[in-house]
């Protein structure tokens, strides 16, 4: 019986892997992971490990959840070095905690290897800090993605009327809503916000506007896409470093 690595790979860019993530990537016997890692880790590998895709599109799934808690279970009877190779921090909406929870309950060892999560890193890559002295001094990352076929919306509208900087993962299909709900609340309609794609990565491209046009702006953008709304997103006029 093996031992399971719930590993953070970062953003995408190679070089944002922690130290410890590449190191149990070299060690590894089985790599199991998701679309959002970027695949140069692989290259990292012994030789002779395995690979297991099990990544996860918008409406197209190769593997349900489930099915993803049990391969990583089984591949821990078989081999000793287990690493499940996660897009971003395995406990930021990456379902770590779910499959480290699995995994307990079957008495399987495991460590989880924390990564950067694009919550911080694409901000910072597009020159947009999510905290500045006199501008926000709190930020909140939120979902982005909710299922249509919730009758009722889990994401706590209200609670955002007061926040400084509020960050969407996987929300780029939901924009309009998350637009729409905004401004239902109370933000200005001039609000500044801005969409981030394939962040930290030189396909890296970043799109400014405000909670009126931002909709219309960023139509066509490519996933995985991030979503910034706040006075921070001004900053970028100064700050922009990465695409320039």
């Amino acid at each position: 019986m093996g031992k399971v690595y719930l590993t953070g790979a970062g953003p995408g860019d190679m070089e944002l892997l922690t130290l410890k993530a590449l190191r149990v990537v070299q060690e590894a016997d089985v790599i199991i992971y998701d679309r959002l890692a970027n695949p140069d880790i692989l290259g990292e590998a012994k030789d002779g490990c395995e690979f297991v895709y099990v990544g996860k599109e918008d409406g197209r799934h190769i593997m349900p959840q489930d099915d993803i808690n049990e391969t990583i279970y089984q591949n821990a009877l078989k081999y000793e070095n287990v690493v499940r190779l996660k897009g971003g921090d395995p406990f930021v909406f990456g379902r770590g905690g779910e499959e480290a929870a699995y995994l307990f309950d079957r008495d399987i060892k495991f460590d989880i290897i924390p990564g950067i999560t694009s919550a911080i890193s694409a901000p910072a890559y597009a020159g947009i800090p999510v905290t500045h002295r006199g501008v926000a001094v709190s930020f909140r990352v939120v979902t982005g993605h909710e299922s249509p076929n919730k009758k009722e919306s889990q994401i706590p509208w209200n609670n955002f009327k007061t926040d400084d900087t509020i960050i969407f993962l996987m929300g780029l299909h939901n924009l309009p809503k998350i637009s729409e709900k905004l401004i239902e609340i109370g933000k200005p309609t001039d609000y500044p916000c801005a969409v981030i794609s394939k962040g930290t990565t030189k396909d890296q491209s970043v799109v400014v506007g405000t909670l009126a046009d931002i909709v219309e702006k960023a139509e066509g953008v490519p996933t995985p896409a991030l979503i910034v709304v706040g006075q921070v997103v001004k900053l970028r006029e100064q700050l922009n470093w990465f695409n320039t």
